[in-house]
């Protein structure tokens, strides 16, 4: 399991809840199940659509990786 590292500590804690939800996770998860994991409302688009704009942005600072499944995991 990756750690945090002194960068990861000064993202937004929203940012910080989405990399500790992939950290619980036993291996590789669906962007849905992490959303499931933050609360997110399935039936409010609103609210998957926040989630995603979080992880989205995550994955573009290199702190988790989208496998070409669409799963996500901590970076290697």
């Amino acid at each position: 399991m990756s750690e945090p590292d002194a960068e990861e500590t000064m993202v937004p804690p929203d940012y910080q809840r989405i990399l500790a939800a992939v950290r619980r996770a036993v291996g590789p998860v669906m962007a849905r199940q992490v959303g499931e994991m933050l609360g997110a409302n399935a039936g409010v688009r609103a609210s998957w659509d926040r989630c995603a704009e979080g992880w989205f942005r995550v994955i573009d600072h290199g702190w988790l990786r989208q496998l070409s499944d669409d799963r996500l995991t901590t970076r290697l």
